[in-house]
């Protein structure tokens, strides 16, 4: 099988890449090393693959890349490739935001047209629900996007929709809930707060650290996008959370017992786009893609811990 994998040096592509070449899967890899964070920890997540026949990486952005003979050789996408990060998404950063989410997909849906693929699978977010009012958010809650992050992977999950209606493009939306583990984003909360914690500074809490998180450990993400290549129905969405939502405030004891440190708590305020809360139906997924969440928190929190220590020693 011959696959493609957009934003392949990113946290979640370079795990998904992994995964697939453990399968005997030719991936073809792309990503433009946005600036959003360091080049050399994108740089790190794809050096085990050095080397290795099968897989075949361009270091280039979607909108100049040669979508249509990559996209004749392969037969499933996994679109990966995002600005991510709602904080970041006001002002004047928008315009990447429109640039790397929105026309990057719509070139890729566009390509996509009429080519022999079997599936082609969009990393959506939960950024999408915002301020919905139904807990736990089923695919058929109403969508209130809080940040315009949440704007753009909302309009670019719809473009999926509309080019599987309109061209029979195979598109699967992945809705993924605060994903975290090994090779997490530096601008995400547990790899802030754990790097905080290894070089012996406090770490900061928005709001009163009331509100809760589903999160989904980065292996049960690539498990349910590796089924959704094959069992994923076409035209259709699908939530994948950890299956549980955590209270901040209850987290951070978890925190002091996995580091074996007294923590040193700063609060600050609230900032413009963070959610309340966020919480998984995920029965569709387990229906469909026969998805069920295995990671512990515990576990997973203990395993960024110790990839922490190493990143930055490194």
């Amino acid at each position: 099988m011959n696959v493609l994998v957009t934003g392949a040096a990113g946290f979640i592509g370079s795990h998904l890449s992994r995964r697939l070449l453990r399968e005997g899967a030719h991936v073809i890899a792309v990503d433009s090393f946005t600036d959003f964070y360091p080049r050399w920890i994108k740089e790190r997540n794809l050096s085990p693959f050095a080397g290795d026949p099968n897989f075949e990486f361009f270091s280039q952005d979607l909108l100049d890349f040669n979508l249509e003979e990559i996209l004749a050789r392969v037969d499933v996408v996994y679109h990966l490739a995002a600005q991510a990060g709602v904080r970041s998404s006001w002002g004047e950063n928008f315009s990447v935001y429109i640039q790397n989410n929105i026309l990057s997909t719509q070139r890729l849906l566009e390509a996509a047209k009429g080519k022999p693929l079997h599936r082609l699978i969009y990393a959506s977010s939960s950024s999408v629900y915002g301020l919905t009012p139904t807990l736990p958010m089923s695919e058929t809650s109403l969508l209130y996007p809080l940040s315009p992050y949440g704007v753009t992977k909302l309009a670019a999950e719809q473009l999926c929709l509309l080019y599987f209606q309109s061209y029979a493009v195979p598109t699967v939306a992945l809705r993924f809930f605060t994903v975290y583990g090994p090779g997490q984003r530096p601008d995400m909360a547990f790899h802030k707060f754990f790097r905080a914690i290894a070089e012996g500074r406090p770490i900061s809490v928005f709001g009163d650290g009331e509100q809760t998180r589903d999160f989904t450990h980065i292996d049960d993400i690539v498990e349910a996008s590796f089924s959704a290549s094959r069992r994923g129905r076409p035209g259709e969405v699908y939530n994948v959370g950890g299956g549980h939502r955590e209270r901040l405030n209850d987290l951070l004891p978890i925190l002091e017992e996995t580091c074996g440190k007294k923590l040193e708590v700063i609060r600050e305020e609230r900032q413009k786009g963070d959610v309340a809360h966020t919480f998984a139906d995920i029965g569709k997924a387990a229906l469909d893609l026969g998805y069920s969440p295995r990671t512990i928190l515990k576990d997973g929190l203990r395993e960024e811990w110790e990839w922490i220590k190493t990143l930055y020693r490194a």
